[in-house]
């Protein structure tokens, strides 16, 4: 089964792609982690994509492509894929496609996760994690137990990320309006979108998405 989790950044994609990894066994396919893991490896696409991302430019379609294309004949008919941050426009929709096909394989299930963006706002402001072992905290929804000192490790320093502001959120949104959800009527007309409400608490979400799956 190969799924396409959409969503705003926040919406709760990589934390659902984790539990799909662990509850079914299926394999999750996010870009940044196969940018990342493509450019330590000593092979031509691994150097090429080294070379772009520290001259500060963007991955093009079909580099990207070319790291689905690979994952996909590493991994096996029987696994199942789960693509988390991918595709993001309308020409990455239709390369996903043929890329599939290469493979025998198609589209399943296109699950959306929606989000309401004042919530989301103040979910990702106010998120903040420990400096030394990285436990993750909120200023409204999970404060540590002992004010300033993790539960985990007791450390006292904590740290934000310097992204998760007011106005990038709000960018992310937009972005994500203008670039990727115009890919969805596409998949609407084939009959394969779900929307899941990503607001709801992280098990609520998990046992809707494994609803979905099971059809």
């Amino acid at each position: 089964m190969d799924i396409i989790l959409l969503g705003p950044p926040g919406a709760g994609k990589g934390t659902q792609a984790q539990r799909l990894v662990e509850h079914h066994g299926m394999l999750q396919l996010s870009t940044g982690d196969m940018l990342r893991e493509t450019r330590k490896a000593d092979t031509e696409l691994g150097r090429k994509v080294a070379d772009i991302m520290d001259s500060g430019s963007l991955v093009s379609d079909d580099i990207v492509s070319a790291m689905i294309d690979a994952k996909l004949t590493e991994m096996g008919p029987d696994v199942g894929a789960i693509f988390d941050g991918y595709p993001r426009t309308a020409a990455q929709a239709d390369q996903l496609d043929e890329i599939l096909a290469k493979h025998g394989r198609s589209l399943d299930h296109v699950i959306e996760l929606e989000v309401n963006e004042e919530a989301l706002v103040e979910r990702i402001t106010g998120r903040f994690t420990c400096a030394n072992c990285g436990a993750g905290y909120h200023d409204m929804f999970k404060q540590p137990k002992t004010e300033g000192v993790c539960d985990e490790c007791g450390s006292t320093e904590f740290k934000r990320r310097a992204d998760d502001t007011e106005e990038t959120v709000r960018h992310r949104m937009n972005v994500y309006r203008s670039e990727t959800a115009p890919i969805l009527p596409g998949y609407e007309e084939r009959g394969i979108v779900s929307r899941v409400d990503g607001m709801g608490g992280i098990d609520e979400v998990t046992h809707a998405i494994d609803a979905i799956l099971k059809g």
